[in-house]
């Protein structure tokens, strides 16, 4: 799939729900009670000149503001994403740029760490994308990704999934997504072979339980920002959500909550 098909639609559908991954992932809580956001901050705490890959809008950077004296860049494809991140008092100072993750507007070794929570994995020619991380980075410097993971098994998100893969199944073709990224992001050895050539050692891949639980309503509104479901008819999309919620209520607990939950998995890689 060429990347500019796999890039009109990223930008089209972030055009509508520019917030959509920060809604799902900033109430997400790991075992540790941090949330995915939290955890890729963490990763990069002692760097100063910190850039986010695909920051949408801004909730790492918002994060990352709070470590005093750094400098900050983040760049999206999306501008409906970026307008919001500007909105914050805390990125008053930091770059932010519209452009393509295979050619970032920065000088050679400008950063000391990268972050990108959940787009790495849908960018195309990756390889290209992992040489321009490593220009932008000084030597020793942190790559720290989040990419998705799957269903915890047993939940909603493993419901919300099977009733997904059907509506997708009876929909027209017009009204699906095209392939998104590269599959070797989601496994250790794949992500070593994007990343190694590059300039980067072995990268170290943490699988992380995130817990989404809750009203299912509040459920529902986290797991239906998936892509898959933007391009639905919002005929098929209102059948989706009666049958998600008829059949997660039957899951909730006896304090009203809908089990939920999924991984991701924390990459984290030096440059040699």
């Amino acid at each position: 799939m060429p990347t500019a098909v796999q890039e009109a639609f990223l930008k089209a559908f972030h055009a509508e729900h520019p917030a959509v991954t920060a809604d799902a992932f900033v109430t997400g809580r790991s075992p540790d009670g941090r949330s995915s956001y939290q955890i890729l901050s963490d990763r990069v705490a002692g760097a100063r000149r910190v850039l986010d890959l695909g920051c949408g809008d801004g909730v790492l950077l918002d994060l990352l503001a709070r470590t005093e004296g750094r400098r900050l860049a983040g760049v999206d494809l999306s501008p409906e994403a970026l307008a919001l991140a500007r909105r914050r008092p805390s990125l008053r100072t930091t770059a932010l740029a519209q452009a393509r993750a295979q050619r970032l507007p920065f000088a050679d070794g400008a950063f000391d760490a990268c972050v990108c929570h959940m787009a790495l994995m849908l960018m195309g020619d990756v390889d290209r994308v992992a040489a321009e991380i490593a220009r932008v980075l000084s030597p020793g410097s942190t790559l720290a990704c989040v990419v998705g993971g799957g269903p915890l098994g047993g939940e909603a998100y493993e419901l919300f999934s099977g009733l997904l893969r059907d509506a997708v199944e009876r929909a027209p073709a017009e009204q699906r997504i095209p392939p998104l990224g590269d599959r070797r992001t989601r496994s250790r050895e794949g992500l070593g072979a994007i990343l190694e050539p590059a300039g980067f050692g072995a990268p170290d891949r943490e699988t992380v339980p995130i817990d989404l639980s809750g009203p299912v309503e509040q459920v529902w509104a986290a797991l239906s920002g998936i892509y898959d479901v933007g391009p639905l008819d919002p005929a098929a999309v209102s059948r989706l959500r009666e049958s998600f919620v008829r059949e997660a209520a039957g899951l909730a607990g006896p304090d009203g909550l809908v089990p939920c939950g999924f991984t991701v998995h924390v990459v984290t890689a030096r440059l040699r």
